[in-house]
């Protein structure tokens, strides 16, 4: 059974996924369902675009401060008030109707917004952007893990959020391609353009398969199997029937440790030590995404760079776009070498470095102001430090936390925590969207020494606090916090054991 989890081939595929017909298309499937992760990377990197546009200023009245920031939470709160229905909506219809319906809402946000007409139409545009990208977003990471190939899933999910820099690449570009319209419509037509993905994913939404566990989660039993043996066993039956049985076991086993968890509480979190750790975690990890000094670049980017004298909206528009691919391709090298590195490690090295550049962007950008943004090369030693602090972002903050709080969750309190920690997310971009801002207006460059000073925080609480999750399973993950895996949350039932009967009675199987 350890070839259907290897990380490059398996017995049933040993040539590469790219020359088997089942496994392109079902990747090419994959991709589709990540295009949901492109909604705010567009978002963050259009509104930043925006910012040097001389046609949206004056029709937004030239928004600062809180002002400013409460454009930039508008999707938040449309997040906010999505956040509650839209696992349940997911969980009764199934994850390709919840990214349906999620896409259509985004559309129909894009049109409000290239259409509206002042502040506040734009804002409430926004909240109906953040809701539909809720919906999707909550679903699509799933979708992908059910559906994905056993041996690609890892990093088929990392990839996920990878994609966030596809949509701002595409976001920044379009940006700097209407800045010369002397037109509302230099900043109309990328606001329409936020509905393009949206509208691609959802004409071709159909090519899909629907993920087995909503089916199984049905008594579809038959339905689940036959989507498994397409994809996964390209429908050979005599060669792929036992993975495509072990695979279907699994589903049905991870849904009866569901439908236990769901007598868990969110106090079980505060009841041992173990899950007391594991909140804290999820916090931090949370935190970590979110405050570690990217938000001051994601969604006013334009405010850093009039902070060191580049004021020029083309050359604004062209940094933005530059970093936004750069973003993409050292995200996507991470996503493809993280299976090689430990956990702590990587976050310990993002936090190191990002703290290192994070303080040399500060002096360069305090030099810079002491000689009136006189000196070019000081200003290029600062792009060259968000360059950077960039590709120690990806490191450790882009798709690695996903994985580790999906690790150290037991079953019992995996959606729950879940929830918290995209609660908390919530949380800091509110912070993010209304204290950076005013920060920036009111001290600007030394608002950098807050960051350098969380980061450093960040790196002494991962040193002393963050547990190794890599070399275990889910269930043996519970070692690191001294509990035993075979007690199922307390709750007395070994789903491990379960699963082993499982592998043990297919691996010692005969039949072909």
């Amino acid at each position: 059974m350890d070839a259907f989890h290897s990380n490059e081939k398996d017995d049933l595929h040993p040539e590469p996924w790219w020359r088997v017909t089942h496994l392109s298309y079902l990747n090419w499937c994959i991709f589709l369902i990540t295009l949901s992760s492109t909604n705010n990377g567009y978002d963050g990197s259009m509104l930043n675009g925006l910012q040097s546009l001389t046609y949206w200023g004056k029709k937004m009245g030239h928004p600062q401060g809180a002002v400013l920031g409460a454009l930039t939470n508008g999707t938040v709160f449309g997040t906010v008030l999505a956040f509650p229905i839209a696992s349940f909506f997911s969980d009764k219809w199934g994850r390709k109707k919840a990214v349906l319906l999620g896409q259509v809402i985004l559309i129909i946000g894009a049109m409000i917004q290239g259409a509206s007409v002042n502040y506040a139409m734009f804002l409430v545009s926004r909240v109906i952007l953040g809701f539909g990208s809720c919906i999707a977003a909550v679903s699509s990471p799933a979708w992908v893990s059910e559906i994905a190939y056993p041996s690609h899933r890892q990093v088929a999910t990392t990839f996920y959020n990878t994609c966030w820099y596809l949509g701002a690449v595409i976001a920044a570009w379009v940006t700097y391609g209407t800045r010369n319209l002397a037109s509302n419509y230099a900043w109309r037509i990328p606001s329409y353009c936020q509905a393009a993905i949206p509208l691609f994913q959802v004409c071709t939404i159909f090519m899909i398969p629907e993920f087995p566990r909503y089916l199984v989660s049905k008594d579809r039993i038959a339905d689940a199997r036959a989507v498994l043996m397409k994809h996964h066993g390209g429908g050979d039956e005599a060669v792929a029937s036992k993975m495509v049985d072990f695979e279907l076991a699994e589903i049905q086993t991870a849904l009866e440790m569901e439908r236990i968890a769901d007598n868990s509480k969110y106090s079980d979190f505060l009841k041992t030590p173990a899950n007391r750790k594991r909140l804290f975690l999820v916090i931090m990890v949370a935190t970590m995404t979110q405050l570690s000094g990217n938000g001051l670049v994601s969604y006013y980017l334009p405010k850093v760079l009039n902070s060191i004298g580049i004021t020029s909206p083309d050359r604004q528009l062209i940094i933005n776009g530059g970093l936004m691919i750069y973003n993409l391709g050292t995200a996507s090298f991470v996503a493809l070498i993280a299976g090689m590195f430990k956990r702590r490690t990587m976050f310990l090295t993002s936090c190191f470095l990002m703290c290192l550049f994070y303080v040399v962007w500060t002096a360069l950008s305090a030099i810079n102001q002491q000689r009136d943004f006189k000196d070019k090369l000081l200003a290029s030693g600062v792009l060259a430090m968000i360059f950077m602090y960039y590709a120690s972002y990806n490191i450790g903050m882009n798709g690695v936390p996903f994985l580790y709080i999906t690790e150290i969750l037991p079953y019992s309190l995996r959606v729950k925590g879940l929830n918290i920690g995209n609660s908390w997310i919530a949380i800091c971009l509110i912070y993010n969207g209304f204290v950076n801002p005013v920060a920036m207006d009111a001290i600007e460059w030394r608002y950098y020494i807050v960051y350098c000073c969380i980061l450093a925080v960040e790196f002494a609480v991962v040193y002393f606090t963050f547990v190794e999750t890599a070399g275990y399973s889910l269930e043996e993950v519970a070692k690191v916090f001294g509990e035993d895996p075979a007690d199922f949350n307390g709750l007395g039932m070994n789903f491990g054991s379960t699963v082993q009967e499982v592998k043990h009675s297919m691996e010692h199987d005969e039949s072909p």
